[in-house]
């Protein structure tokens, strides 16, 4: 059975119209953050499609104690209760630490666990006292089978207001792979599925200092991970990948955001048409 999640007025589900959860990686500055809101706002508007925007205050897991995390928590909080209140749209950051939790959920609508520290029990259960809708994104060390245990420490929490997050598994050094029949499986929970195909294209490591990325298949991987029927869609862009803070080599340029969301909107539409055939 597929459960809806309601976020304001809008509805998630796996047999919902597709929730595109978009936006950078990192607040570099306010000005980009706005930009990039505005940008996803119209085209989402144009496509008719359900929008949520998503950014980083703080990326706590980088390659160098050198690399750029971002703006904090004050002020980053600030500009993304500018955008929620701006542009009238749902936002979603991460929470990296339990002390986090509680500041973040007053501000934003979806609070989001990140992959390494998805297994971590003391966040988990700060994240699911807030109340707040939580996007569990998967450690890329686990199968997606083991996710049923990250989802039984939300609920045992007393929070069932839930997403889970593909974002591609290990395979061997810096490279990551997605493995389509794992949506299935994950999706025997009934919670909304999401796929994070920015991050999945990450080569961790790749470039010694920080993670490469393969932005050119960015479209194969999304096409494919539309094509089982999820609820979201979940995509990093920056208008500059080349000059962006943080995991450039895996963001969409901003420019190509209306051709790439078409085309997937449409693939959604097609996908969800068709009547379900069990195959024993």
């Amino acid at each position: 059975m597929n459960k809806h999640l309601l976020i304001n007025s809008l509805k998630i589900g796996n047999d919902l119209p597709l929730v595109i959860i978009g936006g950078i990686n990192v607040i570099e500055s306010e000005a980009l953050a706005f930009q990039v809101a505005e940008h996803f706002v119209q085209i989402c508007k144009k496509l008719n499609a359900p929008y949520i925007f998503k950014a980083s205050f703080d990326k706590a897991n980088r390659s160098s104690i050198h690399s750029f995390r971002g703006l904090g928590l004050e002020k980053g909080l600030q500009i993304l209760a500018e955008i929620k209140t701006r542009f009238q749209v749902p936002v979603i950051t991460d929470v990296h630490e339990v002390v986090q939790a509680t500041a973040v959920a007053q501000v934003v609508d979806i609070l989001q666990l990140p992959a390494f520290l998805s297994r971590q029990t003391d966040l988990v259960v700060a994240l699911a006292k807030t109340g707040k809708p939580v996007n569990i994104k998967k450690a890329q060390f686990l199968a997606p089978q083991e996710m049923s245990h990250i989802l039984n420490k939300f609920e045992q929490a007393g929070n069932d207001q839930l997403m889970i997050c593909e974002r591609g598994s290990c395979f061997g050094y810096n490279n990551l792979i997605v493995d389509m029949l794992g949506f299935g499986v994950m999706k025997q929970s009934g919670y909304p599925l999401i796929f994070d195909v920015t991050h999945a294209l990450q080569k961790p490591g790749g470039r010694v200092d920080s993670a490469d990325g393969r932005r050119h298949q960015v479209l194969d991987l999304a096409k494919a991970g539309v094509s089982q029927g999820i609820a979201g869609l979940f995509l990093e862009t920056h208008p500059d990948p080349e000059r962006a803070k943080c995991d450039g080599p895996c963001a969409l340029r901003l420019d190509r955001l209306e051709p790439f969301l078409t085309q997937l909107m449409q693939l959604d539409q097609l996908v969800k048409s068709w009547p379900e055939v069990e195959i024993d």
